[in-house]
């Protein structure tokens, strides 16, 4: 637990030195690192070695076109790059028949996408929420996002523990239960509320920020974020989890000492981060 915890405040110290960058090109650069890395982990995780990297390494430029594609210039990319990583992956499966598994590699295709989606919300949040019109709207989503993911999670652990008798996915995580997940959601909309009067209100920005295109409270909308959230953070971790045991692994990696690898913290982020884009997006700016 020690070793947890010293991890956990380190990780907020580092989020905080990444997010004084957030304005600058540094922070898509950042963004691109650990969607590689979180990747990388994937390859692994799905018993891939060195004579199959390329089916790494052509991610490596593509997930750089991405993250980077606040430059038009890049951004013009995106799409003979997709369809380029496509066409490697048939050509590498044929050149590769009979050692190469297609079910394999089509698993890496899909969760290296789904990794990207998720990562890609957090530079799209800063290319549609510019700091110099919104202030600092786009960083506190970004943390609300955070704020779903990890808060449920805890919320959902403590409420496991003190009143779970029902296992909710027992196949899949033995711990979790339907009591555990009921805290996480009602926790996760009452989070989501405090941390929202609190921005508004140092921040500001009250008048403009409160205001929704529907007509209704944003306190309304954020709980109901926080509830759709935290029921899609239960299913990421689940997803993840269903690799992990499907490919004999405990965690996907040991970069955080007492916690894993990027996708054991993050797997309840995959989910929520693009939902939180699109929907705040939709719903409080013309």
């Amino acid at each position: 637990m020690k070793t947890r915890v010293i991890t956990a405040v380190v990780g907020l110290a580092v989020l905080a030195v990444v997010l004084l960058f957030f304005d600058t090109m540094i922070f898509n650069l950042i963004i691109a690192a650990v969607t590689l890395i979180a990747i990388h982990e994937v390859f692994n995780a799905l018993g891939f070695g060195k004579k199959e990297l390329p089916l790494y390494l052509v991610l490596v430029p593509y997930t750089l076109v991405i993250m980077l594609s606040d430059s038009p210039t890049v951004r013009n990319w995106m799409l003979p790059a997709s369809f380029m990583l496509l066409v490697f992956y048939c050509i590498y499966l044929v050149v590769r028949n009979g050692t190469v598994s297609f079910a394999k590699a089509s698993g890496l295709a899909m969760f290296s996408g789904i990794i990207i989606f998720c990562f890609y919300s957090l530079v799209h949040l800063k290319k549609l929420l510019p700091v110099a019109e919104y202030q600092y709207d786009a960083i506190f989503f970004i943390l609300l996002i955070l704020c779903f993911a990890w808060g449920g999670d805890t919320c959902a652990y403590f409420a496991g523990r003190a009143f779970g008798k029902h296992k909710l996915c027992p196949v899949v995580s033995p711990k979790k239960t339907v009591e555990g997940a009921i805290g996480g959601v009602l926790g996760t909309m009452v989070l989501g509320m405090v941390a929202t009067y609190g921005y508004s209100f140092a921040a500001d920005r009250t008048a403009m920020f409160t205001r929704s295109n529907f007509g209704i409270s944003m306190y309304a909308i954020i709980a109901f974020l926080g509830m759709v959230s935290a029921v899609l953070g239960i299913y990421g971790d689940l997803f993840a989890s269903v690799v992990k045991r499907q490919n004999g692994i405990k965690d996907y990696g040991s970069i955080f000492p007492g916690h894993g690898g990027i996708l054991d913290r993050f797997d309840s982020v995959m989910f929520i981060a693009p939902f939180v884009t699109m929907a705040v997006t939709a719903a409080f700016y013309r």
